[in-house]
């Protein structure tokens, strides 16, 4: 017996016919939450969002922190000191910060990237003040025990030995050291490399906090269900009394190591299949060309159904996936292509990859094209900002970056004003094929000699045990 029909459901289709497919509605407007900016007695900004949606809030405290600012010969010290102010402050060890920490059902993290390092944290709105009390007392009093130093320590040494055990690690990593000159902080992994984490010892990581991580020269991000007033009084509460003018900037060189298209080999002998990168040095966060990157990437590499990806994957089959992407920095960050390929098809798959970059920079883009990755980039939007935890780190990119205030307001519109020659123009500016840096890591009886043979530049061989 069939299953009875529902009053409410469709009719069934009869005779072969088929019913128009619904029409996308027209995008909804979009407002990212209202925020105030104020300024401690201290210097310490804030920028506060009242969103009252739910009982809760996140607190996001930045400082001038991050990888850029390692000295040299110490890189990796920013991520080192970041992950030491979760163990604990002068007079509260790490397991017992943890323990209050949960009591109060709140969640912390620290981390540095290549711009900033700081703490971050989410708890209900009536628990926030003292969770952020105790995230501030680590931040302004850390302990740094010697032991905790010495074990994340190991722990980046061992996550440097596993690297040089993966093939895709010890593409990535190959690939920074490949696109920057030399004495460059990006040429080196935010982590720094096995030679400059042993090095680096407690007195480093605390001369390194004393010199980067001062009042005058942070931000406190809050967003969540809490006025702009109650954020200010909790905030002199916990920070008020600090004291400490802002840093200097920590700046690095960005320019590229070389203008010469060359081919990088890492020799793994029981590589399944080859990692590939490949690019150039890329343009900063704030450069003008920022939106109409963004959709220019999309097309050539940064959707499922960009250009790179279709035509190893669905084509020709040389892979799962490939993508591309530009790597976002206060300074030139990273433009690079990659993939995890068949290592009989690696001559191949690169020879394709370069087709589509040099494509982009040679034929505009279909308006078919143009038009699936603008109404993604804009469709997408809004849904990357649904919990506090992410406005607050949108929030923190606006000062970051010293974007205008009605960035996020604006995205969506900016997005779709790019045109087919925006973007043609953008890749001829911007994407550079006599200038990639390729990386390939894979078994060399299957590889080196196929890519000689590709001609596309001096085939160099990489020594693993020196990354």
């Amino acid at each position: 017996m069939s299953a009875p029909t529902s009053p409410t459901a469709p009719a069934p289709h009869t005779n072969g016919e088929r019913h128009p497919r619904p029409v996308a509605a027209e995008p909804r407007p979009y407002h990212f939450p209202a925020f105030e900016r104020r300024t401690l007695g201290n210097g310490m900004r804030l920028v506060v969002a009242h969103v009252p949606k739910l009982p809760i809030a996140s607190a996001l405290l930045i400082a001038e922190a991050g990888a850029t600012a390692d000295p040299a010969g110490r890189e990796g010290v920013a991520q080192l000191t970041a992950q030491l102010l979760l163990e604990g402050s002068a007079d509260m060890d790490g397991a017992t910060l943890v323990e209050r920490l949960e009591t109060l059902g709140a969640g912390a993290s620290a981390s540095a990237d290549w711009d900033i390092g700081g703490v971050r944290c989410t708890a209900l709105v009536e628990h926030l003040p003292e969770a952020l009390a105790l995230l501030g007392d680590v931040v302004q009093r850390p302990a740094f025990p010697e032991r905790e130093v010495e074990r994340l320590k190991a722990e980046r040494i061992s996550d440097l030995l596993q690297l040089r055990a993966e093939p895709g690690g010890l593409a990535d990593e190959t690939f920074l050291r490949t696109l920057y000159a030399p004495g460059s902080r990006y040429a080196v992994a935010e982590g720094g490399s096995d030679a400059s984490v042993r090095a680096i010892g407690r007195a480093d990581v605390q001369a390194f906090h004393e010199a980067r991580y001062r009042p005058a020269g942070m931000t406190l991000v809050i967003a969540g269900a809490m006025t702009a007033d109650e954020a200010e009084a909790m905030a002199e509460r916990v920070f008020g009394a600090w004291r400490g003018e802002a840093p200097a900037p920590a700046p690095t060189r960005d320019e590229p190591a070389s203008r010469v298209r060359a081919v990088h080999f890492v020799a793994k002998q029981d590589a399944a299949q080859s990692e590939v990168r490949m690019g150039h040095v890329g343009v900063p966060r704030r450069h003008p060309d920022y939106f109409a990157l963004v959709v220019m990437n999309a097309i050539l590499g940064g959707l499922f159904s960009s250009r790179i990806n279709l035509n190893l994957r669905e084509v020709h089959g040389y892979t799962y996936g490939a993508h591309s992407g530009f790597d976002w920095r206060r300074q030139a960050g990273p433009f690079g292509a990659d993939s995890a390929v068949k290592s009989e098809a690696t001559d191949l798959a690169i020879r394709e990859m370069l087709t589509e970059i040099v494509r982009m920079r040679e034929e505009p883009v279909t308006p078919e094209e143009l038009s699936l990755a603008t109404s993604y980039l804009d469709g997408v939007f809004p849904i990357r900002y649904e919990t506090t935890d992410a406005i607050a780190s949108a929030l923190a990119n606006l000062v970051i970056y010293e974007l205008g205030d009605d960035w996020f307001d604006r995205y969506r519109e900016r997005v779709r004003a790019v045109t087919v020659e925006d973007v043609q123009r953008v890749a001829r500016e911007h994407l550079r094929p006599d200038e990639l840096q390729i990386v390939v890591v894979g078994e060399p009886g299957a590889v080196r000699e196929k890519l000689e043979a590709l001609e596309l530049g001096e085939v160099r061989t990489v020594d693993s045990e020196t990354i």
